[in-house]
């Protein structure tokens, strides 16, 4: 999954600490998020997105990649 956290954040000039208070996880857990390192849970996915005043769907683009069913 792609996502474009880090130029949602920038563009409302916070930085990864300052989003990660607000969602109440750690400055590691956005990082991980932003490099596509980690999916976020649903609820965190909605609450990223109601901090960075995007939608779910603005903000994560699924790309099918890796998660192949069989």
């Amino acid at each position: 999954m792609e996502n474009i956290i880090k130029e949602a954040r920038k563009a409302k000039k916070m930085s990864q600490e300052d989003l990660a208070k607000v969602c109440g996880v750690s400055r590691q857990t956005i990082n991980a998020i932003e490099n596509n390192k980690y999916d976020p849970s649903l609820a965190l996915a909605f609450q990223l997105a109601f901090c960075l005043g995007v939608s779910v769907d603005q903000l994560f683009q699924y790309t099918g990649k890796g998660n192949e069913i069989e």
